[in-house]
């Protein structure tokens, strides 16, 4: 049995059409995905508004990160809460303060008011609404079988990369339109319109993490098996970074400012359809073999990069690594749905989302030395997928399904007609 397996039971056909029509997915797919797109769209209306004020690039950029990086450290504190306190009272708050924040902002950008905006965009970027590990956390409860669940997550996983190519051009098309003043407004109202139709969805208000006592008598989460796979999975977010500085580093070698969009779109678009193939069939192994060969792929779809190829190949190449990437993230929050602890399931997904953030953060830092070399600066995603695959495989004997024990199938309560049922 492997770690996703549950006793045979009658289980609904695992086909996207299927998915798509089951009770709540498409509104949660939806609402997340509009919830999510500040993420892409909030770093740069904040840099836009700064330098239309007469603020410095470099302070603007400096506070762009700031979100960044706060909304990233702060993942696994909402994940905590959330898994005591529900989701409807954590994201809820979170999404209010994050909305306020934002429109404050822009008062705080046209007075000048440095300190104040600092703190706006820290207490902003504290608050982000964590729908991704939220929706992560409710697939279980939403959708009974494994196939369909891997199904969804593959269309989850899949369309994050496009959030951050659709947001940065929805917010520069509004700020030349009708100024950066509006941008932000967009950004603040699109982040409480997806996290309101999340939160509304009968599977969030009445989702309650299942207690498992035998599991949770020390209390622990972060197991040996937990962290390596975390630490593989931060190696997967330095490739990523890594290729978005080698991309602008592209960019200005070959005089072509197109470049450094072009590439990380060819890339999201690779993981868009390799998500979409990944869920269209039923794959051999272990969700653990698939993770490994997800990652073995992943490397190899870098090494082309190594023969400092053109434009036109560039491109080409990096949606190769782009198609594997759904397949490492998705089976990833798959093992971490089995690994860890039922009443701390949405904490468990914030520290896998917030290791592939640090280390993108990570690569993007290391790109930025390497940037003047070209060689070293495309081998560094290869290398990054080439510390991820080492960490998994020195981790398989802890990820072995005979390591651990398989998940009940009962570990989420499902969405009941009557508050009394809650």
């Amino acid at each position: 049995m492997t770690l996703t397996d549950h006793p045979p039971t009658a289980q609904p056909r695992a086909t996207y059409r299927a998915v798509l029509a089951s009770p709540h997915v498409v509104r949660l797919l939806v609402g997340t995905l509009i919830g999510r797109l500040p993420n892409g769209m909030a770093p740069v209306a904040i840099v836009l508004s700064i330098t239309s004020t007469g603020g410095s690039l470099a302070f603007a950029g400096l506070l762009s990160a700031l979100y960044s990086l706060a909304s990233a450290l702060s993942q696994p504190v909402k994940g905590r809460l959330m898994d005591r306190y529900g989701q409807t009272r954590v994201s809820g708050t979170a999404v209010i303060l994050n909305s306020s924040s934002l429109l404050l902002l822009a008062e705080a950008a046209t007075a000048g008011h440095a300190a104040f905006a600092t703190a706006v965009v820290a207490v902003a970027g504290l608050c982000t609404p964590p729908l991704e590990a939220g929706l992560r956390a409710l697939w279980p409860a939403v959708l009974r079988d494994p196939g369909q669940r891997r199904i969804a997550l593959s269309l989850d996983t899949g369309t994050q990369g496009l959030l951050y190519i659709v947001g940065p051009l929805v917010v520069t098309a509004l700020s030349a339109a009708h100024g950066p003043g509006l941008a932000l407004v967009a950004t603040a109202v699109l982040g409480l319109l997806g996290t309101v139709i999340v939160l509304t969805a009968a599977p969030s208000r009445v989702w309650r993490p299942a207690a498992d006592p035998g599991r949770e008598k020390d209390g622990r989460l972060l197991s040996p098996a937990l962290l390596m796979l975390y630490v593989a999975l931060a190696g997967t977010g330095c490739a990523i970074g890594a290729m978005n500085v080698w991309s602008v580093a592209m960019a200005a070698s070959h005089r072509l400012e197109l470049l450094s969009g072009a590439l990380p779109a060819a890339f999201s678009t690779g993981s868009f359809l390799g998500g979409l193939l990944y869920g269209r069939r039923v794959w051999p192994g272990s969700m653990l073999a698939q993770l490994r060969v997800g990652a073995a792929c992943f490397l190899t779809g870098w090494l082309p990069l190594l023969a400092l190829p053109g434009p036109p190949t560039a491109i080409a190449a990096v949606a190769v690594p782009g198609l594997f990437l759904t397949v490492v993230i998705s089976c990833a929050f798959l093992t971490v749905d089995s690994l860890a602890p039922p009443s701390r399931a949405t904490e468990a997904c914030a520290w896998l989302i917030l290791s592939v953030g640090v280390g993108q953060a990570a690569g993007t830092a290391l790109g930025g030395a390497l940037s003047t070399r070209p060689l070293a600066s495309a081998a560094l995603p290869a290398a990054a997928a080439a510390a991820s695959l080492t960490a998994l495989a020195c981790a398989r004997l802890r990820l072995t399904p005979a390591g651990v024990a398989a998940r009940s199938p009962g570990r989420h309560r499902r969405p009941r007609a009557r508050p009394a049922h809650r």
